[in-house]
């Protein structure tokens, strides 16, 4: 299914808690088009992962709405559309990296008969370098290959729209940037749109087309920021001065988004 140009309306949603009303984001509009790789970067606690929620539909806003190519996302068939790449991989333990996989298909794909499933599953495995491990156990794979098989089980869905609430965040530093480049090679065989919640303003540059900057709690559209560097993107533009330059912009508006708030959230 083609990627849907994704809307957001003045969007707010708040919730009740023991001390009070809250509000977790407010006024947040924004445009993403179809096929693009979009960063939120953002203080804790100010809604980047609420606004995933609302994405995938799994929250419903106070105010304002989504559109996909139009159509208000409480009325669009989501099915299968959107897939979703936690923090942490949240592989069932008693099933092996090819029964994880295919967790989901068996929820969103019954029209695919099982060898077509279980064919897709290899064939992202082997992509995300798995090829021999697809009959280990979660328990048997290092941090980063049990991430990998939680990509590998949104990619095998084909969704339209791919959710990633921070994947890498847990990894070591040279597993994640291994990640980060995986990520673009496989982003580039899909039909995707990413939506990419991390706090690593590096990563953000690194991966995007567009980095949006939030503000602390509530979280509001603080910079909507284009990323010019071309594509493919490899290890040598972590070190040139342009790359390095972009992320201290970034990083300069970030902290003012946070003291201009009152500080982080």
């Amino acid at each position: 299914m083609p990627a849907p140009e994704i809307r957001i309306d003045n969007l707010a949603l708040g919730y009740r808690t023991s001390g009070g009303p809250v509000t977790a984001i407010e006024n947040v509009s924004l445009d993403i088009a179809p096929r693009s790789f979009v960063s939120i970067v953002g203080p804790s606690g100010c809604g980047k992962t609420t606004l995933l929620k609302v994405l995938s539909g799994v929250l419903k806003p106070t105010s304002g709405r989504v559109t996909l190519d139009g159509t208000p996302i409480e009325r669009a068939s989501l099915s299968g559309q959107i897939g979703y790449v936690f923090q942490k991989p949240l592989l069932l333990p008693w099933r092996t990296a090819i029964q994880n996989v295919l967790l989901t298909t068996e929820i969103a794909r019954k029209d695919l008969a099982l060898s077509a499933r279980v064919a897709e599953a290899r064939r992202w495995l082997a992509l995300t370098g798995l090829e021999g491990f697809e009959d280990r156990l979660p328990h048997e794979l290092s941090g980063g290959m049990q991430q990998r098989v939680s990509l590998s089980r949104a990619l095998a869905l084909h969704p339209s729209i791919l959710l990633m609430d921070e994947p890498f965040a847990a990894l070591d530093e040279i597993t994640r940037e291994a990640m980060q480049e995986q990520l673009l090679r496989l982003w580039s065989l899909t039909e995707s749109t990413v939506v990419f919640v991390t706090h690593s303003i590096s990563e953000a540059v690194l991966l995007s087309e567009t980095v949006i900057v939030m503000s602390a709690r509530p979280g509001r559209v603080d910079a909507v920021i284009e990323i010019p560097f071309p594509r493919p993107r490899d290890e040598a533009l972590r070190g040139s001065p342009a790359f390095t330059e972009l992320v201290q912009q970034i990083r300069v508006k970030l902290r003012h988004s946070q003291n201009g708030a009152g500080g982080p959230a």
